[in-house]
């Protein structure tokens, strides 16, 4: 599954908010500094999802605040 998901770091209170199926904003308290808000992108994901973190992976957009994201 694929879907787009719109990134805003650095935020108080983290949080997932689904615009629509293959829409996703996320909130996440880390800076967009070395990986971290990356990272708890994928954390929060596999959460929500109930996977491991492992099968969630950031197919484009790593440097950037909109990105694909594959669940497998």
């Amino acid at each position: 599954m694929r879907f787009v998901v719109k990134v805003k770091p650095g935020v108080k209170i983290a949080r997932i908010k689904v615009q629509d199926k293959s829409l996703f904003t996320i909130y996440v308290t880390e800076p967009a500094r070395e990986g971290k808000a990356n990272r708890a992108i994928i954390k929060a994901l596999a959460s929500y999802f109930q996977v491991a973190s492992s099968r969630v992976i950031i197919v484009s957009g790593v440097g950037a605040r909109e990105k694909i994201i594959e669940i497998n």
